[in-house]
């Protein structure tokens, strides 16, 4: 029982912690606007990049990537407190952190349960939780790599998130309960980009680099 409510409490913190929109907060605090009534309506980095500049993506991005390091630091924390080896119950709750911060960050309940897409936040987690070899792969195997190549942050993002159930195989095997868990958030992430998806499939998804446009 004390695993369980340990457990809930890590869940919970890290959703509440995901679910602070620091773009749509930046946005009307800094520049006196709503994030979501411009570009694509995302209030993730991408779209800040696009419609508030550079100094606002930045912002944003290293705002949520916080919140994404602090929910995994919780984690880590909740493993340590479990556990002084990496058995299933104390990985678990790295995979618990993960998943409360991205499901608070793409299913915000300040804002109607709606979101960002969970790359940034994801990805911070993800830096704890997975460890120093875990985030290389998720960012400088995967992501960084295929953003350069394709221009695509989309494609990045999408690819990280569908591996990262193969990361975590590759990092905790026999971890299954945290496996399936990293699993699942991966695919909800995925998810979050579907309009991406079709995008991509239609070529009509912004490059990095493209000509701002103008909401």
């Amino acid at each position: 029982m004390p695993d369980v409510a340990v457990a809930l409490g890590v869940f919970a913190v890290s959703f509440l912690l995901g679910s602070i929109p620091w773009g749509l907060i930046i946005s009307k605090v800094v520049y006196h606007t709503d994030i979501r009534e411009h570009g694509s309506g995302n209030i993730g980095t991408t779209n800040a990049m696009r419609t508030m500049g550079k100094a606002g993506g930045v912002a944003v991005f290293l705002l949520d990537f916080g919140k994404g390091l602090v929910s995994g630091a919780l984690g880590l924390a909740a493993m340590n407190l479990l556990a002084s080896d990496a058995s299933i119950g104390s990985v678990l709750m790295g995979a618990i952190a993960t998943a409360g911060c991205t499901l608070g960050h793409i299913f915000s309940p300040w804002l109607g349960f709606r979101g960002g897409k969970g790359i940034a936040v994801a990805i911070g987690a993800l830096c704890m939780t997975f460890g120093p070899l875990g985030a290389f792969i998720e960012v400088f195997c995967i992501f960084a790599p295929l953003v350069l190549i394709t221009r695509y942050v989309s494609v990045g993002s999408i690819a990280s998130a569908a591996l990262c159930p193969a990361i975590a195989c590759f990092l905790y095997w026999g971890q299954w309960p945290a496996i399936v868990l990293y699993g699942l958030t991966g695919a909800t992430v995925v998810w979050a980009h579907r309009a991406n998806i079709k995008r991509l499939a239609a070529g009509t998804e912004s490059r990095i680099g493209a000509k701002k446009r103008q909401a």
